[in-house]
């Protein structure tokens, strides 16, 4: 998030910079304890319970995860009992909560911050967190836990963090064996670790799988999202402005040169699957098959991977034009502004944010955790499964560019992803300069359909004749 990084989460970061270097520098404090309940005249507690629900996303692998969590916390406490509620997806979370079905906690997006906080659905989290001693500072990853802060507010304690990579099949893209034939090919360090690379070696590693019978090289889905990282590394930009962005970028001129050395590979017939090929199965299941040797994608991939027959796997960061970027998707733990609960809740979510607990979600393989020291683990980096590399996740939270909100995201999306086709898989020649500007016109009706208005030509009325 080193480039472009959203300002109002700047701004708001600095404010709280105080409270949370106090978090920082009290983490030995005790959470609050429990008040005592009552005794009975049989000597047990009168006190029932009081109820706490956490709601949740994801694979049914980490809801389960999850469920660990919660079962953890509620044989730890005789004063709480925590239920968890679970989603398929975070836009279905983000519609139960705005539709005021909030869990007392709950995961969420950071693309969904934005409406969360216009629709005062959320309780901060920064003091209730500082008292029950989490401790901010070394801790946490910096740049997770700065995206959401809003209003001079941490808003949701972050909780994982996925950059996007670039999966590799290392039997088709074989780099000792590329060197030997003295192709580009990344540097490794001196544990022997190839930790980044440049689009030229990229673009060798897609010839180089490519190079006999139908496997294909590489495939990046041509959306505002796949082609992101190449822009930002080659010096362009996405949108207009970082904060309120009125249209897409993609007819700047340092966007073009951009597109312009990505599309040579992108646009390569020889190296991208085949029409018919994309037409029997996806990028994923072509990997999967040993029929495409590199795709990109986020962390969630790797338990799928995993349980592929034959396939051996490992990941490198997005290749690198100008400077190291990348995007991805930030999730954290939120307090809901309605919960008559929220001392409870917040005990939940410290607890949540421990090493114990996410260790035992980062199990699973879909998360790169924000607790920096779990990050570092064995139960995060899983020395002795694939990817062999998993430390390129954690190297690349850094180098996340972290989008604007925009409220109307699915319809920008939509408006534009023809164009994008168009522009990485239509055949023939292609003209960079018309299509770039026919995709920020495009983008202009959804971001800023007021000032499209304005500009249309009208007809000036003409004068009436003198008399």
């Amino acid at each position: 998030m080193s480039r472009h990084f959203f300002r109002r989460s700047a701004l708001a970061a600095s404010a709280l910079a105080l409270a949370l270097t106090t978090a920082a520098c009290t983490g030995d404090a005790e959470p609050e304890q429990d008040p005592t309940p009552t005794p009975s005249a049989s000597g047990k507690p009168t006190e029932k319970p009081r109820k706490v629900t956490f709601g949740a996303y994801g694979s049914e692998e980490e809801v389960a995860a999850f469920q660990s969590v919660v079962d953890s916390f509620n044989a730890s406490s005789t004063t709480r009992q925590v239920t968890l509620q679970s989603w398929p997806d975070h836009e279905s979370a983000l519609a139960d909560v705005l539709a005021g079905n909030a869990p007392d906690a709950f995961l969420t997006s950071r693309i969904d911050l934005d409406q969360l906080v216009e629709a005062e659905a959320l309780r901060p989290v920064s003091l209730l967190l500082d008292e029950r001693g989490v401790d901010f500072g070394d801790r946490f990853s910096r740049d997770a836990v700065d995206a959401f802060a809003m209003d001079d507010e941490l808003q949701c304690m972050a909780y994982s963090v996925s950059p996007m990579v670039v999966y590799y099949n290392t039997d088709l893209v074989d780099f000792d064996k590329m060197e030997r034939r003295e192709l580009d090919v990344p540097t490794a360090n001196d544990e022997g670790v190839r930790e980044r690379w440049t689009l030229a070696e990229f673009g060798a590693a897609a010839e180089f799988a490519s190079r006999r019978g139908d496997r294909r090289g590489v495939w990046i889905d041509p959306t505002l999202q796949g082609l992101a990282p190449f822009i930002y590394s080659g010096g362009g930009q996405v949108f207009d402005d970082d904060e309120a962005p009125t249209s897409l970028a993609f007819s700047d001129d340092s966007t073009r040169e951009a597109l312009n050395e990505t599309l040579a590979i992108l646009r390569n017939a020889a190296l991208t699957p085949t029409n018919a090929q994309l037409a029997r199965a996806t990028p994923v299941q072509l990997f999967k098959r040993g029929e495409l040797a590199m795709v990109a994608g986020f962390r969630n991939l790797v338990p799928e991977l995993r349980e592929a027959e034959d396939l051996d796997f490992d990941v490198l960061p997005m290749p690198v034009i100008e400077d190291r970027a990348t995007v991805g998707d930030i999730s954290g733990l939120c307090l809901s502004a309605d919960s008559e609960v929220t001392g409870d809740a917040a005990d939940f979510i410290a607890y949540a944010v421990s090493d114990a607990a996410i260790a035992t979600v980062a199990s699973t393989g879909y998360i790169v955790p924000a607790n920096t020291s779990v990050a570092a683990s064995d139960e995060f980096l899983a020395p002795d499964q694939e990817p062999a590399n998993a430390a390129a996740f954690n190297a690349s939270i850094r180098y996340m560019v972290v989008p604007p909100f925009i409220d109307q995201r699915d319809e920008l999306v939509e408006a534009v992803t023809p164009l994008l086709e168009r522009l990485v898989t239509a055949p023939g020649v292609l003209d960079l300069e018309e299509t770039t500007e026919q995709i920020d016109q495009a983008s202009r009706t959804i971001l800023s359909p007021e000032d499209e208005e304005t500009e249309s030509p009208t007809e000036e009325p003409s004068e009436s004749p003198s008399e």
